[in-house]
């Protein structure tokens, strides 16, 4: 059997659906382009039926980000499928990925529908796709609380329709490590013409089991898995990719299976899925959180100085975790802080690296060492793809405990400086009130949280937060980084104004 694993990320469609999450264009370009460096095989990049904006990104995915097959998720109805194939008509290797329910539960109380009717449906719809792409995946929705010999039939259905891939999702975390392999091996023995499709599977988190569930599923002859950076997605989430794949990589003894995931780039995906979602990772994940690589016992502590395997089965750098030494201040030139950039897997283009620097040296006059968190955070969160309508130019804030806070602000629109002044229920809400009024837009503060980025009292902190025009529902999302925090704030207030008049601007839902 085949050794070969395909990764089939996503992190775009399943992973935006988390409760909170919502990417514009830029963003999920932004995304895409760091997955095909990661390496994965398959970018779902969205659901085109849903709205117009989630057609524009597949689209411009699918015209963009080259060298990958680029997925559209659709319904087993032809107006879902023929969105999708116009929305990744364009891409190197377009997929229309087609889906049903196929469990009783989801038959009678969802879709409304007999077991006839759904077979029926689901052979239709990968015949309709099969006539524009040669790539059809099918995925039968709750698989894993479906009767098996249904759900042979649908399978053997689809693959005679044409599916090329055949998914086996876990749509609910239901079931365990050893019932999940007797499921892919019991569909493996039992459905005719298997063996011209490549079995997927799709693992959802509900009970902590989807990585496992997935390896699982690999050791009972499944080729591809499907999953989500940081495992993020619905309720509790997606298999996590990278723990999947380091899963594999570390026990290779064990499995003998390989992908074509570049590891070194896992962290730094990880980070930026993280900040253009504002999903936070939590320390104590797998791989990529901050504590994954930590040691504070001093029993731990002495076993990694004498020998790092005694109590780490993976090597950070592997991973894209960096342990360079250079030390960045604000004497250090462009070329230096080019370099490192490099070294830390970014590559802008001349004006993102002026405006990158600019904002080093601005950091470097308040901070004395920049370390490479800090380089990271100025990348990923003052890089913005969304055009600026206003920039930050300057923030006066009057507050205390005897005094009303008051804050004026200059926002930069072009070559012209506005400026007002606002009092508000504390400096945070005077300066939100102050950039009011100068956009014209009156906006809710939906959420605002921080995090400090890097350690000390000079720490950068990071705000992230979420607005709503006056009292409509679509949020915004706004990051701003500084070691002040008025400031950050300001600064991821003006950003999801930005992205706001943005979309609004060009009719993006």
């Amino acid at each position: 059997m085949n050794n070969r694993v395909y990764i089939f990320d996503t992190t775009l469609r399943d992973g935006e659906q988390s409760p909170g999450v919502s990417l514009n264009v830029s963003e999920k370009l932004e995304i895409a382009r760091q997955l095909a460096r990661l390496g994965v095989d398959i970018i779902e990049a969205g659901f085109p039926i849903t709205s117009q904006g989630d057609f524009e990104a597949v689209k411009n995915i699918a015209r963009e980000v080259r060298g990958v097959t680029v997925a559209g998720l659709a319904r087993t109805n032809f107006a879902d499928i023929d969105r999708a194939w116009e929305a990744v008509k364009q891409a190197d290797q377009p997929r229309i990925h087609t889906f049903i329910a196929t469990s009783d539960i989801h038959l009678k109380h969802k879709l409304r529908m007999s077991r006839e009717q759904v077979l029926e449906s689901a052979a239709a719809a990968v015949r309709h796709a099969k006539k524009y792409t040669a790539d059809v995946e099918f995925s039968a929705e709750d698989a894993s609380r479906s009767d098996l010999d249904f759900l042979c039939r649908v399978m053997e259905a689809v693959i005679e329709a044409g599916a090329t891939t055949v998914n086996i999702p876990d749509t609910v975390g239901y079931t365990t490590p050893d019932e999940y392999a007797e499921i892919i091996r019991t569909i493996m023995s039992r459905t005719k013409g298997i063996e011209k499709a490549v079995v997927s599977v799709h693992c959802h988190d509900d009970l902590g089991l989807a990585v496992a569930n997935s390896l699982a599923a690999v050791l009972a002859g499944a080729r591809q898995v499907e999953g989500a950076i940081n495992g993020i997605g619905e309720r509790a989430g997606n298999a996590s990719i990278e723990e999947f794949v380091m899963a594999l990589y570390t026990r290779r003894d064990r499995y003998s299976l390989e992908t074509g995931i570049n590891a070194e780039e896992i962290y730094r995906t990880s980070k930026l899925v993280s900040k253009l979602t504002g999903m936070d990772i939590q320390p104590n994940k797998a791989v990529v959180g901050k504590n994954a690589f930590a040691h504070e016992s001093g029993i731990h502590q002495d076993g990694v100085l004498k020998e790092r395997t005694t109590y780490e089965i993976m090597n950070p750098a592997m991973v894209g975790l960096s342990h360079s030494n250079l030390v960045l201040g604000k004497h250090s030139g462009r070329h230096a802080f080019r370099s490192r950039l490099v070294e830390l897997g970014f590559v802008l283009n001349d004006a993102e690296l002026n405006k990158a620097f600019a904002r080093f040296k601005d950091l470097a006059d308040r901070k004395k060492e920049i370390a490479d968190q800090d380089i990271e955070a100025i990348v990923e969160n003052e890089i913005r793809k969304v055009p600026a309508t206003y920039e930050l130019s300057y923030l006066h804030i009057s507050s205390g405990t005897t005094v009303v806070p008051t804050a004026t602000v200059g926002l930069a629109r072009g070559e012209e400086i506005l400026e007002e002044a606002a009092c508000g229920n504390g400096p945070v809400d005077a300066i939100c009130k102050a950039v009011d009024k100068i956009t014209g837009y009156s906006c809710r503060l939906a959420t605002w949280g921080i995090n400090a980025i890097t350690a000390g009292k000079d720490a950068l902190g990071e705000v992230t937060l979420r607005i709503a025009e006056n009292n409509r529902e679509k949020l915004y999302m706004g990051r701003g980084i500084s070691t002040d925090v008025l400031e950050a704030s300001a600064r991821a207030y003006v950003n999801a104004v930005n992205k706001m008049i943005y979309e609004k601007n060009n009719h993006i839902d």
